[in-house]
């Protein structure tokens, strides 16, 4: 762990940078599965599933009994603990609902906005060591509130051919449609491009490695929406000298144990209770079974004393992290000067785990800085507002003759002739 002590704002560049991530040479390889999948379909994405995740499989498809079996492959307290989390993040997302309002902005000049839900959204669902089914929830949940008429879920299968228990009972939860044994770099191109089996989708959600990354961010130029650009997950918790170091130490190592490439930055105003941080950190870190990660991700980590609060949060708007963590008395306070944050956890008793699972809400959220201009998944993320305008004779009357002026000047004849017309036809000289 890398401490530093009362950074001057020359440092605070280094403090905030991420890893950088080269992409040049998987670029290639993605794009040539890419093109593979888009070329030959399902006998391409089967190959790729036999390449990749070592699964020979005769179909892509989870079946109805797959489905069925799933239920009781997991214990009733973990089916319990799914429906609690997809209850609350269903209420706090049916919330976000909008409402029209229809605005005169001119005498006879009416505008309105509409929310139309995507018809077909594409998730992609990481497995492997750690099968992130809460994903499904926060994913699937809102699109199913939102309205989207088809949701297509891939996710890696195992060796033999099968998708964790949990996922698919999550997914059967929160309403998702179809679903598909697919991962990697050929999930993101089937839903992109479309197959004989998988369905092509307006839009791809769901986070990954950084082949997933890449090949979202490939198709996004040509074939199909994404959620966001992402990068490494991410915590910075803020703590001051009544902060519990428990606490602070448990936090950061929940996130160091997502994976060697995990951000973790500490800013204190104690220097007392940053060292107890740090001995915490250690003593918690011996009982982790994910210990080798978590002590990899730490490596690279940043502990940073700052004089006061203002400062702490100074640097942690520029840092803009993806999860941002008020461990400190006056958590109030300081939640009013966030800027720049995917989300924030206010208090001795917010931590991460609860965004991450059953608090509410969405915990796919923007990393790598995209937090200065992105924001996580919301209900918003799976509509598009279509705007109406409706004018009457008296509409005409009111903007037609700045239209024709702005029309003219803008050299744009035919745009002004379309207005200057019906001026004609009213009698409007």
């Amino acid at each position: 762990m890398k401490i530093y002590k009362y950074p001057t704002s020359s440092e605070w560049t280094e403090i905030t940078e991420r890893p950088h991530l080269d992409v040049s040479k998987l670029n290639d390889i993605v794009a040539g599965v890419l093109s593979d999948i888009k070329l030959r379909g399902d006998q391409a994405v089967k190959e790729y599933e036999l390449k990749f995740d070592h699964a020979a499989l005769e179909s892509l498809a989870v079946s109805a009994e797959e489905m069925e079996a799933a239920k009781n492959l997991i214990s009733k307290e973990l089916k319990d603990a799914l429906v609690l989390a997809h209850n609350n993040i269903a209420k706090f997302h049916q919330a976000q609902t909008f409402k029209p309002k229809k605005i005169e902005t001119c005498p006879g000049v009416t505008c309105w906005q509409k929310s139309v839900a995507i018809e077909k959204v594409g998730l992609y669902i990481p497995g492997g060591t750690a099968p992130l089914f809460s994903t499904v929830l926060m994913l699937a949940t809102p699109a199913k509130i939102a309205g989207c008429k088809e949701i297509v879920l891939c996710t890696p299968p195992d060796k033999e051919g099968k998708v964790n228990p949990a996922i698919l009972v999550a997914a059967s939860i929160a309403g998702v449609s179809k679903i598909f044994k697919i991962g990697g770099i050929q999930a993101v191109g089937a839903m992109a491009y479309g197959t004989e089996s998988v369905p092509k989708v307006y839009k791809i959600f769901g986070p990954g490695n950084q082949y997933v990354m890449a090949a979202k961010q490939q198709v996004s130029l040509h074939n199909v929406a994404i959620d966001m650009p992402a990068g490494p997950s991410e915590v910075c918790v803020i703590a001051d000298d009544k902060s519990n170091a428990a606490f602070v130490a448990a936090d950061l190592l929940s996130q160091a144990e997502h994976g060697v490439d995990s951000q973790v930055i500490l800013i204190c105003t104690s220097e007392q209770k940053l060292n107890a941080v740090m001995q915490e950190i250690e003593l918690q870190l011996e009982r982790l079974p994910r210990k080798e990660v978590a002590a990899k991700t730490l490596e690279n980590s940043k502990l940073v004393l700052v004089h006061d609060t203002d400062e702490a949060m100074k640097l942690s708007n520029a840092y803009a992290p993806e999860h941002l963590i008020l461990c400190t008395e006056n958590y109030t306070t300081l939640a009013e000067k966030v800027v720049n944050a995917g989300s924030v956890f206010m208090g001795q008793y917010a931590c991460e785990s609860a965004g991450d699972y059953a608090s509410g809400t969405n915990h796919t959220l923007p990393t790598h800085g995209y937090a200065h201009a992105y924001n996580g998944v919301n209900l918003d993320s799976y509509n598009r507002k279509v705007t109406f305008q409706e004018l009457t004779p008296k509409g005409v009357y009111s903007i037609g003759k700045a239209v024709v002026s702005m029309a003219e000047n803008e050299q744009l004849e035919a745009h002004a002739n379309a207005m200057r017309i019906r001026l004609q036809q009213l009698g409007e000289q």
